[in-house]
């Protein structure tokens, strides 16, 4: 019994000092050094590039390092998704192992302890005395019960040891599945980011025809309508009155920096309209629209109608921040825009400092302050 025990505690030890990896991770390791080196190489280099005036070739150039930095991403994530999966791997078979070295060792212990207590038991002190031949002889006797049985309670210790260890390396394992979970959600993040960068330089080629005069034309347009929404909601204007959800508010226009008839629709979060202006935070309108926090903006939406640029798509000027909706055909000024909630309505407007083809000197609009923490804007108004 006592070289079972041994045999089994030698094995159980070297399963305890077993390397978590089978395979050395060095090579991934250095992978993942080497991404990340180039990666912030990159990014130094595209943050230089963002400083620099804007023309069509450095915008392209940007554009162009923002495609390989994200792509880099992607390599460095799957690389970590795999040197997690070796890890989950070897971690799995490592508890394997040491779950069923734990069965056999509690079970031998445990018929240990039992043992020795049923022949300490047994054997009473006066059937030692009587039975030992000398004093010297009973000592020994005695001294080898109590040596027996502190051996067998100390392995039992070590055993309880073992198995909070056990238990360690699962909760290893889960934070490690975790991990790999939010990586495999960085990288369809990473893929969409890809698919946007890589449809931003289609859709520049395709408005400046790769000529720089035209992108110039177009990068003054789109700069003229930021600037102007941004005064509009600096400078709100004359109190139109309360307006209840569905409410129609204005009409569907092209004023301002507009090139066609469609509504410049932004949601404000955390929000009021005070001292003449809008605070808060621009937030994706289909946070609201889609879960029916917010009421349609315009009359058709969504299924007579469609997004003709979304939230947070990126363009060569930076990040769009609204949803522009456009009826699914062309049928000019007119539709009626619709308050996508009740509330306060005020008027808006700001100059156009860029004369467009199609739009107006002046952009129109309309806000409405929902008195909940939440601030609608309508622009682009007849």
């Amino acid at each position: 019994m006592k070289r079972t025990i041994f045999i089994l505690f030698i094995l159980f030890s070297s399963l305890l000092t077993y390397p978590i990896f089978a395979q050395s991770p060095d090579d991934l390791t250095k992978q993942l050094q080497e991404k990340q080196t180039e990666i912030q190489k990159l990014e130094e280099g595209l943050q230089n590039a963002r400083n620099q005036e804007k023309t069509l070739k450095s915008q392209l150039n940007l554009i162009d390092g923002q495609t390989k930095v994200t792509t880099l991403k992607i390599e460095e994530t799957n690389l970590k998704i795999e040197k997690l999966k070796r890890e989950i791997s070897d971690l799995s078979g490592r508890i394997n192992r040491i779950s069923t070295t734990l069965d056999a060792l509690s079970e031998i212990l445990l018929k240990r302890i039992i043992q020795t207590y049923k022949y300490s038991n047994a054997v009473s002190t006066f059937d030692l005395i009587f039975s030992s031949h000398g004093f010297a002889e009973l000592l020994e006797r005695l001294k080898y019960i109590q040596v027996a049985q502190t051996y067998d309670k100390k392995k039992l210790y070590e055993l309880q040891a073992t198995k909070f260890a056990y238990n360690e390396q699962k909760q290893d394992k889960e934070t490690r599945q975790q991990e790999a979970e939010k990586l495999n959600k960085d990288l369809e993040v990473y893929k969409k980011q890809l698919d946007e960068q890589k449809r931003a330089k289609d859709e520049l080629l395709r408005v400046t025809q790769n000529d720089e005069a035209r992108f110039q034309q177009e990068l003054a347009r789109l700069r003229a309508d930021i600037a102007s929404i941004s005064l509009a909601l600096s400078n709100v204007g004359a109190k139109i009155g309360p307006v209840n959800k569905g409410d129609t508010i204005a009409a569907m226009g092209s004023t301002g920096c507009s090139t066609g008839p469609h509504l410049h629709y932004e949601v404000y979060e955390n929000a009021k309209i005070e001292g003449g202006k809008v605070t808060g935070n621009r937030v994706n309108p289909h946070n609201f629209l889609d879960s029916g926090k917010l009421g349609s903006p315009l009359q058709g939406y969504p299924g007579d109608t469609t997004i003709t640029t979304e939230f947070g798509e990126v363009y060569f000027l930076g990040t769009h921040t609204g949803l522009d909706i456009a009826p699914k055909k062309y049928e000019g000024v007119g539709r009626g825009i619709l308050a996508s909630e009740k509330g306060v309505a005020y008027s808006v407007s700001a100059p156009c400092s860029y004369n467009i083809s199609g739009g107006s000197s002046v952009g129109k609009g309309v806000v409405i302050d929902h008195e909940n923490g939440t601030v609608t804007l309508y622009w682009h108004i007849l």
